[in-house]
């Protein structure tokens, strides 16, 4: 049995196989931000995998970056996650809820209030909204004070989570998001103990984590990184500096485990994977790149001292891809017209394979 396939014990999980269906927003929730049936048969779906991590859900109102994307804000948004969580505990599965603040990746059109962030300065792009694609506004930056609730929202999402059913939650600290434009000196400039030197950007980072870790258990918090990236223009200075002071912090909290994204060099991540004492996932590829994650960059990755792979689009159209692994079978290619589009089409509709008689 190859290394993808062999279980791994993750807190107090065991998972049958190292595959994990990465987050992906998928916008099929209901307009106030509740989980739909057809969410829920999505999931059980794939529910082979060793541990699925759902779709980023936000913490709060504010938090909330696109329209038709789930939240775990209230505790109405919460229940609506339980037929989810049943579905794939019946199926045999385990589920995190991924938390996601959206913090100035957002527009009043979508959430009814200025977006907020570390400081006054716009996301690079245009951010979706009810009425379309719109240029990213000027959030309205925290006041210090405002800070440290904006990071104990992840921690009341949590526990909002694992009431739910959820099996543990990953705080979203990747892609150019809340957490993601405190890690940036581009997207922070503040002067406070939020701000400027590695030690303050890092902060944000580590209260939300330790807020969580104290909420649900640092066994049930994972954090997804994207080191090096520039999602929305939140592009970092000192990054090898930074990520290893902000891991050392994790490990010292205990959480379970890190999630990298393929966004810096080799050279970086290695580093990155000896510095870190615990499971580390590894997502061998850009978010919304070229090249989706296939067996040969898994394998490679385990060999390179990855516990864990994280799989996204080749677990949209391939809802049995463990199974597709296992037995070398061909993995369908996905269709990008349907990411968004909404309905059951491209979601519901993508068939486990069918052996010829």
């Amino acid at each position: 049995m190859t290394a993808l396939l062999q279980p791994y014990r993750l807190g107090g999980l065991t998972l049958p196989n190292r595959v994990v269906m990465a987050p992906m927003s998928r916008v099929r929730a209901a307009a106030d931000g509740t989980a739909t049936p057809s969410m829920a048969a999505y999931y059980a779906q794939r529910a082979t995998a060793g541990l699925i991590i759902g779709e980023g859900a936000h913490p709060n109102a504010v938090g909330r970056s696109n329209p038709g994307t789930p939240g775990l804000h209230t505790e109405e948004a919460a229940a609506s996650w339980r037929p989810v969580t049943d579905a794939v505990h019946a199926n045999g599965g385990r589920i995190f809820a991924q938390i996601m603040h959206g913090g100035r990746v957002s527009h009043p059109d979508t959430t009814g209030t200025r977006p907020v962030g570390p400081s006054a300065v716009a996301a690079v792009g245009d951010v979706f909204t009810p009425a379309g694609p719109q240029p990213a506004p000027v959030p309205r930056a925290l006041e210090t004070e405002e800070v440290a609730p904006q990071a104990h929202s992840y921690a009341e999402a949590a526990r909002r989570a694992v009431r739910a059913g959820f099996d543990g939650v990953e705080l979203h600290g990747a892609n150019g998001y809340l957490i993601s434009q405190f890690l940036s000196s581009e997207a922070n400039l503040r002067t406070d103990v939020y701000g400027g030197s590695v030690a303050n950007r890092i902060r944000f980072a580590v209260e939300a984590a330790a807020a969580t870790a104290d909420a649900v258990g640092a066994d049930r918090t994972g954090v997804r990184l994207s080191p090096g990236s520039a999602f929305w223009g939140a592009s970092e200075t000192d990054v090898p500096e930074l990520y290893a002071a902000l891991l050392r912090e994790l490990a010292r909290l205990g959480v379970a485990y890190v999630h990298l994204e393929a966004t810096a060099p080799d050279e970086l991540l290695l580093d990155l994977r000896r510095a870190w004492p615990s499971t580390l996932i590894m997502n061998p590829s850009v978010p919304m790149g070229p090249e989706q994650v296939d067996r040969a960059a898994a394998d490679r990755w385990l060999g390179l001292g990855a516990d864990l792979v994280s799989f996204g689009r080749a677990f949209i159209s391939n809802p049995d891809l463990v199974e597709r692994l296992r037995a070398g079978l061909p993995v369908e290619p996905v269709d990008e017209a349907v990411y968004y589009q909404g309905g059951d089409q491209g979601y519901l509709t993508y068939p486990a394979y069918r052996y010829s008689a």
